[in-house]
């Protein structure tokens, strides 16, 4: 057994550790979206039992995505419950189609600084989050009113009893958790994340404590497998901007993220293109039950990886405790206190906050530390997605810029012709210093313009250079000599 399955030791207890950050992801993505919390429940199980079970990224662990929360609830406020399943559904197979193209390896070429970066928002927005479910408190929807909420959170808690009860709960928690990995190796071999929540549960029901804990109902009850008036919902042009939109987004959304998980393990890298596909099956199968669509969740997959997971075996099995847990004994769920599971993702999202990198990067490479910055800055602002997007697009214009590097340099002798050498990548962002160093110089005097050094000339500079040289070549002037490039 032991040779056949040489990590199901590890994976079984990192199953364990992911299962529990699964439970609050799932039903608080749910309720945020406007639909039952089981139906977050049915796509987590969905995410476990099916994608983990596909090739793609053998780390990376799938859910309800939270980055689609907003979209989902309009498309539920628009279009009805009923035709969500459907919604879902031919996103699923429009992402299987991108995976069949190969559309999947395109994003292999994201920054590390925007992963990092990405990393970073989604640690933050967490953080400020899961404070408020600490306390017991309702969390502002958008991640800068999480954060400038905080202070006033914090004195509404100071005021009430309950909500220490619960701050107390949830830090303790975090306590357990980072002082776990001080005591002795035979210790740790229970996840210091199990072992928080089993004391957090024992300590809550022996002190009779006033806090809230997990309410999960009858799971099959809210299936609802998509009918002929849903599908003729189709024929709706305004119905097919949200499936592109849903299969976009949860398509950059599991890629972005399994660019994050590649770089906290050292294992197999992800196969982009199966993994598009994994996620097209994954949300071609929650469209058919009528559930939420789900994308691969950065907080889980790095739980799972510092949890110490070794295959995809540990993914599978958190579908199955979610399943088991979730249809067969929800009122074990029913004694998790939410603060403790709270403090289990504050300290998920602590660990996603890459405070080595950004000094690191701030020391070498300090527009790369800006990239990093401006990425998560923008998530918190905005959201995932687009935080992403404005990280690419200013990668790219850094990137741009770089590649225009260009060097200037005048030699002149006193007597004979001035020599200009350009070298590097003349391109048009180097166009206006260009032609100041050109027509700088005297006009009385004959110019040599080398151009040998150059990498990369493009159309703008030609042409810009090539009318430099004819005003230059005035009546009484030497024409401008130019070494091509």
């Amino acid at each position: 057994m032991t040779t056949k399955y040489p990590y199901l030791r590890q994976d079984f207890l990192a199953s364990i550790v992911v299962f529990l950050v699964a439970v609050p992801l799932c039903v608080g993505v749910a309720v945020a979206s406007g639909v039952p919390a089981e139906l977050g429940l049915v796509t987590g199980i969905v995410g476990g039992l099916v994608t983990g079970f596909l090739p793609g990224s053998s780390l990376q662990v799938s859910g309800p995505a939270a980055g689609l929360t907003v979209l989902v609830f309009e498309a539920v406020s628009e279009f009805g419950v009923g035709t969500l399943g459907v919604i879902v559904l031919m996103a699923g197979l429009l992402q299987l189609a991108m995976g069949f193209l190969k559309i999947g390896r395109w994003f292999r070429a994201i920054s590390v600084s925007v992963v990092e970066g990405m990393l970073c928002g989604i640690g933050l927005v967490i953080i400020a989050g899961q404070i408020y479910a600490a306390a017991g408190l309702k969390a502002p929807s958008t991640g800068i009113g999480k954060i400038a909420g905080l202070p006033g959170a914090f004195t509404d808690a100071l005021g009430s009893t309950e909500a220490l009860a619960s701050l107390a709960i949830g830090a303790g928690t975090i306590a357990v958790i980072v002082l776990w990995k001080k005591l002795p190796k035979a210790v740790q071999s229970v996840p210091g994340a199990l072992a928080a929540v089993v004391l957090a549960t024992v300590a809550t029901l022996a002190f009779g404590l006033p806090v809230a804990t997990v309410t999960v109902e009858g799971l099959f009850g809210v299936i609802q497998v998509p009918g002929a008036g849903a599908f003729g919902e189709l024929a709706t042009p305004a119905i097919w901007g949200t499936i592109v939109a849903f299969a976009l987004i949860a398509s950059a959304e599991s890629l972005f993220s399994a660019a994050a998980v590649d770089r906290l393990h050292d294992g197999p890298r992800t196969e982009y293109n199966k993994e598009m596909v994994a996620q097209g099956v994954g949300n071609t199968v929650c469209g058919l039950l009528g559930a939420l669509p789900m994308t691969a969740v950065i907080v889980r997959s790095s739980a799972n990886v510092n949890a110490g997971a070794k295959t995809k075996a540990s993914r599978v099995l958190h579908g199955a405790w979610l399943l088991l847990f979730a249809a067969a004994l929800p009122s074990a769920l029913g004694l998790v206190p939410i603060p403790a599971l709270a403090g289990i993702l504050v300290h998920a999202g602590w660990k996603l906050i890459p405070f080595r990198q950004i000094s690191a990067l701030w020391r070498s490479h300090k527009g790369e530390a800006l990239i990093l910055v401006v990425t998560a800055v923008s998530i918190v602002a905005v959201n995932m997605f687009e935080g992403v997007l404005i990280g690419l697009a200013l990668s790219v214009v850094k990137t741009a810029w770089e590649a225009s590097h260009l060097r200037t340099e005048v030699v002149d002798k006193g007597a004979g012709p001035i020599q200009v050498h350009l070298s590097g990548n003349a391109t048009f962002l180097r166009l206006p210093k260009i032609l100041d160093s050109l027509e700088a110089l005297p006009q009385d005097r004959p110019i040599e313009l080398d151009l040998s050094g150059l990498h990369h000339l493009d159309h703008a500079c030609r042409t810009a250079l090539e009318s430099w040289a004819e005003r230059h070549s005035a009546v009484g002037t030497e024409p401008v000599r130019v070494t091509a490039a």
